[in-house]
């Protein structure tokens, strides 16, 4: 593993929510680029877990780039739904990525399982995998999680994707309703990266 900081990174992703929350747990001296300066398709996620396609995501994207490069692969678990959506839950947004869809889509297999699912908690979380990917082949991944429920109703217009139907533990305000810079302290995202801001 390198020992060397990382003065710039290609952040590997198309997903402008996901960049942003990314670029703004980074040290402001940081070089990052993006996908708004190399145009790059993102490949097809063919792994099974949050970890296999991170990777994937963070090799494929430094070798087309040859930069150091860190990709997120993320998702909801929801109990009730057999951790479902998890490492589909984009793929429930369909493919303009409208999380009004996959919002609806919760909310109405929820209602499948349980009719009588408002009267209750239903326990979910969010996951993180970051994963940083060198040139010469090493690299590191680390996850972050973070549990909560899923809200009755959809609440707040900041974030993205799930955010408004998220509550996370001890909290009443879901992630939509959340300040975005409580929200980035606490969240899975934040979680994983600070298992690696030691290369920073």
């Amino acid at each position: 593993m390198s020992k060397k900081k990382i003065k710039e990174i290609f952040i590997g992703s198309n997903n402008k929510g996901k960049l942003k929350e990314i670029a703004d747990l980074l040290p402001k001296s940081l070089k990052i680029y993006s996908n708004l300066d190399f145009k790059i398709q993102s490949p097809v996620e063919t792994g099974n877990t949050f970890e296999q396609n991170s990777l994937l995501k963070a090799k494929y994207f430094s070798k087309k780039t040859n930069k150091i490069c860190m990709s997120d692969d993320s998702g909801i678990e929801i109990d009730i739904l057999d951790k479902a959506p998890g490492i589909y839950s984009a793929d429930w947004s369909g493919k303009k990525r409208n999380f009004n869809l996959a919002i609806k889509r919760v909310y109405s297999e929820i209602f499948k399982k349980d009719k009588n699912w408002k009267k209750k908690k239903i326990t979910a979380r969010f996951i993180c995998v970051l994963t940083i990917f060198w040139p010469n082949g090493k690299f590191i991944s680390k996850t972050g999680k973070i549990e909560g429920r899923i809200s009755n109703s959809k609440r707040g217009k900041n974030g993205f994707g799930y955010d408004p139907i998220f509550i996370p533990k001890s909290k009443r305000l879901t992630f939509g309703e959340m300040d975005p810079e409580i929200k980035y302290r606490i969240d899975h995202r934040s979680d994983a990266f600070k298992k690696i801001k030691r290369f920073f």
